[in-house]
Parts: C-alpha cells; sequence; structure tokens
C-alpha cells in the first residue's frame, strides 16, 4: 500500500488518503505540498462537524489539490500547532470556539 505523508502535526486520515489513493496525480500532487500546506488541509478537514461537511471537504481537497492549490480557500490555519503563536483571528474565533465546546 501506498504510504501518503501527513501534516506538520495532523497525522493522514484515513478517508483523506483513500480520496487521494483514487486519483494518482492527487497523490503525487499531495506528496509536493510542504509539511506545513498538508497540515493546513488536514485540519480544515478535521474541523468539519458533520459527516457530510467532511466528505465534501475532502472532495474538495483533492480537487483543489489537482487544480493547483496548495492551502485550503478561507482557512485561517491550523491551532494545533506549537512552532508558531496562534493570530489575533485565531485566537478570538477558532481557539475561544474550542473552548466553548
Amino acid at each position: 500500500m501506498l504510504n501518503i505523508s501527513g501534516g506538520l502535526v495532523h497525522q493522514m486520515p484515513a478517508d483523506l488518503a483513500g480520496a487521494l489513493r483514487q486519483k494518482m496525480d492527487a497523490v503525487d500532487l499531495w506528496e509536493t505540498l510542504t509539511p506545513i500546506a498538508r497540515n493546513e488541509f488536514i485540519c480544515w478537514i478535521d474541523d468539519a462537524k458533520q459527516e457530510q461537511t467532511r466528505i465534501n471537504r475532502i472532495r474538495r481537497t483533492v480537487e483543489d489539490i489537482l487544480g493547483g492549490k496548495k492551502r485550503p480557500c478561507c482557512w485561517p490555519g491550523c491551532i494545533h500547532r506549537t512552532d508558531k503563536k496562534p493570530g489575533k483571528w485565531q485566537q478570538d474565533v477558532l481557539i475561544e470556539k474550542h473552548l466553548k465546546k
């Protein structure tokens, strides 16, 4: 089985790996992304609250990668990284939201 790289702090989810494997060009392009860029896509997918949203984000990730995109659109960034401090927007919106759960 083909090993597909994960992100900087997030591991490769099985459902995303399966979707990428369905289009070998997507796997090749995925591997050209930096670990930080792969991490952003994985975090964006993992942040979905509903299963259908997750499915849609996985589909869109494959499409975006095949279309030449290197980061998820409109994603402010992973709040789980320890190598950089989250920005003010992330603090106010994402981190506070996670604390309220």
